[in-house]
């Protein structure tokens, strides 16, 4: 681990608190010389303080080889100690503070603060002592977790097997160090479809169990080392559900952790596994079951209700009120088939839980949350009364677009807000269960969204099995912890921090980079949700193979930096950076093969329709085995069962794609595809002096017999990467232009490719504007029949009305992203060019019309209101465009188009009265509205492509456009 640069460091997320240490005082030794100091914990603190002092005690063993005594007396003679305790039930800590010798001014009276620091003389007989106090007993856990970072044991030292670095020597600094509120208060997870987490658990955990105590110890300590504080267990049919097993509820009161349960899961009752028991133990009169249905079984229902409270009342739990069907299905109400029928039906749900809280468990029932989720959030807004102290928990639409937030009122209510967030979805229009997808970029901007909008009670996020969120989960937390650490330009910056503290600060920015990347492509497309004719195969130099070629470079920088990390690193690299990078690859490289050898099919080729057949299967097979790898081999298997995706259970991610094969032919013939043709060459190959491309011809053999072909240019200024040989398959032939060499004007000329008795002529267009041309523009060049445009790349931003536009780096499909803020500003709806913050990119056509332009957005939503912005061209009034504020839930409409491709296009069209330069203008309608490219079409933009265009030259922001060429197969 030394090798890669590694060495004890503090979370950044501590960023708020004192942390520097006190001038000339020494550090504080932990194990020094073979000897490690004792920890002293009072036998009265809270059994969670006891039991976190053993796992400082472990922490420091796996740092030092060295195992610290832990006890509950004072020694008479020391010289060093190791003091935990909270506030108030620590005697020792208590004596500190009222002597002035220990300040916890920021500390007492707080939610799951502490403070860290080193007093000389704490008490009779100890010469120094390292001190963890917390204002609760939350706080005290989290204070010595602090410490065990501080050591060099991360939270993901068992569940991601990052190395703990050896070391004779371990201190802390002397100082004091406090971490003080949480920015929101109620932090953790939902195990949820969670068949591979159930699999693992059985086999490796506790065979007799599907996810037992065992399994929930190793979650609770995760999620404390994480400074979370909140779980809903698993709770689909192939798991345990969570009271099953009493020692479940007791093991996480014991530890600190808070449960709950999911909106389907009213008063902490499992509806898939408990209901129908209950249900035969209570029987209607004539015998027949009672169903869960509120408006038939009241009675029944409400005892069903009742017992669990009872059970758990003695337990720190948070109560989900109002109801929905058994299993994550919509409300059942035989007797109340309007919304206003249903309406009332769940006032007198929520009425009779609330009743039943306050009979069974008292004050301490709290907090108490209700969820409108999927169709609950109508009747919410349809008329649901939710008492004041109730914490309302907002949903997203399931794929990170917050669905709405609260408005005035609600942020008024003492029982505050929070909200549902998924980093791993079963549902339409297609499930993500797979791998850690969702960009870091995306989740800041909505998080700080919701934040802004006063949802700070309770964040939980739906991370399926856990396992492969790793790095997602751990920016949730410390965003959770402190909402401002990272700003619109820094999420890269967790990256770094992050990534350093798994494997050493030398490799750190390089990680984040390739993690940066790896959610870039994502966010063009999540490799969950790949399918056959996604990407165009034939426009834009293969905008498919552009995709994967970038995903295959991805990946040599994943392997080069892997080859040079140390053994002991090795497992927690695969886990983290090279099974997730490596997977999304070859997703996506087995459904680009199978693509082209569906095209191949169309075009009549002939050993090359089979080579690519080949290929998607090997990719197919290279990705089983990559993942076998990781359930077998990887930390000696200690993963078996928990990386799969292809569950059985649950839906899958796309998995052997079909292809077809021909039968071979004793024969030959020269086959062409010009880019931008499926056969043929009809549509010209363009080039422009300012976007200097590159454009593919794609020479292939219709047989299975070798065939001598040859090309030639019209022009000596016309260049090919090859220009012949002899061919069984088929060979990509790029052509370029010698800049330097070609006329200027528009210039029209061949390249003919000839075979045997067969030649064929590809056209070519060029459009030469010259050197000097091409230096004195100002803005962006229409080039090929299009201006494409990073939205980042403006000319101007124009603030207006308290509001205005921030980059976001790392969100979208390119480098980053501008979004409109405060996202609690008033909409614009009138008067934009003097009253809407406003975004100007100067552009120079060179020709003129009316012309399509589209803006590509984020998917925002807001159910209560509308998401839209304003498109103008210079001083010509302006269009409001209105995009899709509801998440339907259903397949193939606005709405699920929008969260598979994640981006809503938005088109109008602007008026170009002469060529030359004019100024494209975007004004804000809505608040937090987030646009990300703009596309003007002036005649050269395929209907079939799934990407904006290569973005347009621009002496400043794109200078040398990128033309570069995509994945091809080896040539035959």
């Amino acid at each position: 681990m030394a090798a890669a640069g590694a060495a004890p460091l503090l979370p950044a997320l501590l960023a708020e608190s004192s942390a520097a240490a006190s001038p000339g005082r020494p550090d504080f030794a932990l194990v020094r010389d073979g000897l490690a100091v004792d920890i002293h914990v009072d036998a009265a603190d809270d059994p969670a303080v006891l039991r976190v002092a053993g796992d400082l005690q472990a922490d420091v063993e796996r740092v030092s080889g060295v195992r610290p005594e832990v006890r509950h007396t004072l020694p008479d003679r020391s010289a060093g100690l190791v003091l935990i305790g909270t506030l108030g039930a620590s005697p020792v800590i208590d004596r500190l503070v009222v002597q002035g010798r220990l300040d916890v001014s920021r500390v007492k009276g707080r939610w799951e603060a502490s403070v860290t620091q080193v007093v000389d003389r704490p008490v009779p007989g100890v010469a120094r002592a390292l001190v963890i106090a917390g204002s609760d007993r939350r706080g005290t856990v989290y204070g010595v977790y602090d410490t065990s970072e501080r050591i060099g044991v991360t939270p993901w030292y068992w569940w991601a097997d990052v190395p703990v670095e050896r070391r004779d020597t371990v201190t802390v600094p002397a100082g004091p160090l406090e971490r003080l509120e949480p920015s929101v208060r109620y932090r953790g997870v939902f195990l949820n479809d969670e068949q591979n987490l159930t699999t693992w658990s059985h086999r490796t955990q506790e065979p007799d169990k599907n996810i037992g105590p065992q399994t929930y110890q190793r979650v609770f300590e995760l999620l404390l080392r994480l400074k979370a504080n909140y779980l809903w267990p698993a709770m689909h049919p192939y798991s345990d559900f969570f009271n099953k097993y009493r020692d479940n509820p007791e093991l996480a009161d014991r530890y600190g952790i808070v449960v709950g349960s999911s909106h389907p899961e009213a008063l902490l009752r499992n509806g898939v596994h408990e209901w129908e028991p209950w249900a035969r133990e209570h029987p209607n009169a004539d015998g027949t079951l009672p169903v869960y249905d509120y408006t038939v079984n009241p009675t029944v229902i409400s005892d069903y209700w009742r017992a669990r409270a009872r059970e758990n009342a003695a337990y720190e739990s948070s109560w989900t009120i109002g109801m929905r069907g058994l299993h994550d299905s919509a409300l059942e109400t035989k007797h109340a088939t309007t919304v206003p029928e249903k309406v009332a039906v769940m006032n007198d749900i929520i009425a009779d839980q609330r009743r039943i809280l306050a009979e069974e468990v008292g004050a301490a029932a709290e907090p108490q949350i209700f969820i409108p989720y999927k169709e609950v959030l109508d009747l919410y807004n349809a008329g649901v009364r939710v008492p004041d102290d109730v914490t309302l928990i907002w949903p997203d639409d399931n794929h990170g677009n917050m669905r709405q937030l609260p408005t005035d009122a609600e942020r008024a209510r003492p029982g505050g807000n929070g909200i549902y967030y998924h980093l791993s979805y079963w549902g339409r229009p297609r499930s993500y269960l797979w791998l850690d997808t969702t960009q870091l970029a995306k989740v800041w901007q909505e998080l700080r969204r919701v934040f802004a909008h006063g949802a700070d009670r309770m964040w939980i996020f739906n991370v399926g099995d856990l396992k492969s969120i790793e790095t997602g989960l751990s920016f949730c937390m410390d965003m959770a912890w402190d909402v401002d650490r990272w700003g619109a330009d820094e999420v890269e910056g967790f990256l770094v921090e992050w990534y350093g503290r798994q494997f050493g600060q030398r490799h750190a920015r390089v990680l984040a980079a390739i993690r940066t990347e790896y959610y870039r492509l994502a966010a063009e497309r999540r490799p969950e949700f790949i399918d056959r004719n996604i990407f165009s195969v034939i426009h834009h130099g293969d905008e498919a193979g552009r995709r994967t070629a970038a995903y295959d470079r991805l990946l040599e920088r994943v392997r080069s930096l892997g080859s040079e990390l140390p053994a002991a690193c090795q497992d927690a690299y695969y886990e983290l950076v090279q099974y997730p990078a490596h997977g999304a690859y070859l997703m996506n490289l087995k459904y680009y093969w199978a693509d082209r050898n569906a095209l191949a099919v169309r075009q009549g080729r002939g050993a090359g329709t089979n080579r690519f057949a080949d290929l998607a299967e090997a990719a197919h097979t290279a990705e089983a085995a990559l993942t076998q790898r990781y359930n077998s081999e990887v930390a000696g298997g200690k993963w078996d069962g928990y990386i799969n995706p292809y569950p059985s259970q649950i839906p899958k991610a796309p998995g052997r794609p079909a292809v077809t094969r021909v039968t071979r032919r004793e024969t030959s013939g020269l086959g062409v595809a010009a880019e931008g043709n499926e056969t043929g060459a009809d549509v010209p190959l363009r080039f422009s002096s300012y976007s200097r491309d590159r454009r593919f011809v794609d020479v292939f053999n219709t047989g299975f017999l070798a065939l001598t072909w040859s090309a030639e240019a019209g022009h000596p200024w016309v260049l090919l990467s090859s220009t012949g040989g002899s061919l069984t398959e088929q060979i990509r032939v790029w052509v370029e232009i010698d800049w330097s060499l070609a006329p200027e004007g528009t210039l029209d000329t061949v390249v003919a490719f000839t075979g045997g008795a067969q030649r064929f002529e590809v056209p070519v267009r060029v459009v030469n504007g010259g050197e000097r041309a091409r230096r004195r523009v100002r803005g962006f060049v229409e080039a090929n029949g299009y201006v494409s445009i990073d939205a980042v790349h403006t000319e101007r931003r124009v603030a207006r009305c308290g509001a205005g536009w921030r980059t976001v780096r790392g969100l979208g499909r390119r480098t980053g992203a501008v979004e409109a803020v405060p996202s609690t500003a008033a909409p614009v709806t009138g008067e934009h060019a003097a009253r809407a913050p406003e975004l100007r990119y100067r552009v120079r056509f060179s020709s003129a019309g009316t012309f399509p332009v589209t803006v590509f957005r984020l998917p925002s939503l807001d159910e209560r209101g509308a998401r839209r912005l304003a498109v103008g061209l210079d001083d010509q009034p302006v269009t409001v465009l209105t995009g899709q504020n509801i998440a339907t839930g259903n397949r193939g409409d606005a709405w699920a188009r929008n969260v598979e491709e994640g981006v809503e296009k938005l088109t109008t069209t602007v008026t170009v009265t002469a060529p030359g330069e004019h100024v494209l203008r975007v004004f804000m309608v809505d608040p937090g509205i987030v646009v990300d490219q703009i596309v003007i079409d002036t005649g050269g933009v395929p209907a079939a492509v799934q990407l904006a265009p290569p973005e347009s030259y621009h002496p400043v922001f794109n200078p040398e456009p990128d033309t570069g060429p995509g994945l091809d197969a080896p040539a035959r």
